[in-house]
């Protein structure tokens, strides 16, 4: 979109980055192609063996996206609970606020779901979580560390705890708590591929077994129902490529963060971790009820903006069989989700770059 100054900032840095590892991505990628072998080969073990040391577990097994991986996770963990504990049809409790894609997980693979009202940052309300279900899916939104309530809390000794770490699987040093996390590695994500891309971590190796069978169509015994469901040794040869800078984007990411929210923090609610949380800012995100105004004031500054999410899942279609509005009036994700307001935030981005979006910004408020 053209400005008075000229200047056109987007919301992602995908085509900067490229430009940047072009060479490089494109000799790997040759390198593949010539090999002759493109699924199951070294890159992709060297991959897995970077995740399950990055994430403190013991095995990683990536997958065809971040969707599949949470489906995995839900699918073993509800075959466990049916013939383990003989439970017909599992509960699980994930956050109001989150891509409905967590949600899809959970159904698509026999779950009955209990959406669950949000705080001010958007993060599960444990204190509503309704009666004693028998997995929570814990979500750290926009690339925040998860909700320390969670894991403090005293559980049924059954219960099963998964992590959709699509957002925050960078958070915390990636410490993992949970029994299994499902990480995305989507082209919004920090650490990105070319189209999909997901993996499962987790210290259970017989969840790793199911994950490996799943993803090839149950081999090698066939003892597990599977699909088609892998990243390509080209897919994961590129991703090597990239961790070469990872670190440095990521500081990067951080120093961009704590610009806006010293900048802005005077001004607008901003969504940042509270003491003693860490962020992989996946987003940035402010809080403000002109958020409508504000994004299209942004618009003819050139700046690109992006709500997310605009509606809670109980709100969509697919959620609207998984809520007692009677119990719980959902006050939290309502509000939050009429909100927020998504800024751009990617290492590419230069200082003066972050400047015009603060300047821009306050100039509106003002």
């Amino acid at each position: 979109m053209p400005t008075t100054t000229g200047l056109t900032i987007p919301f992602t840095g995908l085509r900067k980055q490229y430009n940047s590892l072009r060479n490089e991505i494109l000799d790997v990628t040759d390198e593949v192609l010539r090999s002759g072998v493109l699924m199951n080969g070294n890159y992709t073990a060297e991959f897995e063996n970077w995740l399950a040391k990055k994430n403190s577990v013991s095995y990683a097994v990536t997958c065809h996206s971040g969707t599949q991986a949470l489906e995995i996770i839900a699918a073993y963990n509800n075959d466990l609970l049916r013939t383990a504990w003989d439970n017909p049809r599992p509960t699980v409790a994930v956050p109001a606020m989150t891509y409905p894609a967590t949600l899809n997980a959970f159904i698509r693979t026999g779950w009955q779901v209990v959406i669950v009202d949000t705080d001010r940052y958007g993060q599960m309300d444990v204190t509503k979580i309704p009666g004693d279900p028998d997995a929570i899916c814990v979500i750290g939104l926009y690339g925040q560390s998860t909700n320390r309530t969670v894991w403090n809390r005293n559980w049924n000794s059954k219960q099963v705890f998964i992590e959709d770490g699509a957002q925050h699987w960078l958070a915390d040093d990636c410490r993992r708590e949970s029994h299994a996390c499902a990480i995305s590695f989507d082209p919004m994500k920090n650490l990105a591929c070319y189209g999909n891309g997901g993996a499962v971590v987790t210290n259970n190796i017989h969840l790793m077994e199911y994950a490996r069978a799943w993803r090839d169509n149950g081999k090698s015994n066939h003892a597990y129902i599977g699909t088609n469901s892998r990243m390509s040794e080209a897919d994961c040869a590129q991703m090597l490529v990239k961790l070469k800078y990872f670190d440095e984007w990521q500081e990067r990411r951080s120093h961009i963060a704590e610009y806006y929210a010293g900048e802005l923090s005077e001004f607008v609610d901003v969504i940042s971790p509270g003491v003693g949380v860490e962020s992989a800012w996946h987003k940035f995100v402010i809080r403000l009820s002109e958020r409508h105004a504000l994004k299209h004031h942004l618009a003819i500054k050139g700046i690109e903006t992006r709500y997310h999410y605009d509606k809670p899942l109980f709100e969509l279609p697919v959620g609207w069989d998984f809520v007692d509005y009677a119990k719980d009036p959902y006050r939290g994700a309502v509000s939050f989700s009429r909100e927020c307001l998504s800024l751009p935030i990617y290492p590419e981005m230069t200082d003066s770059e972050v400047t015009y979006v603060i300047e821009s910004i306050l100039e509106f408020l003002r």
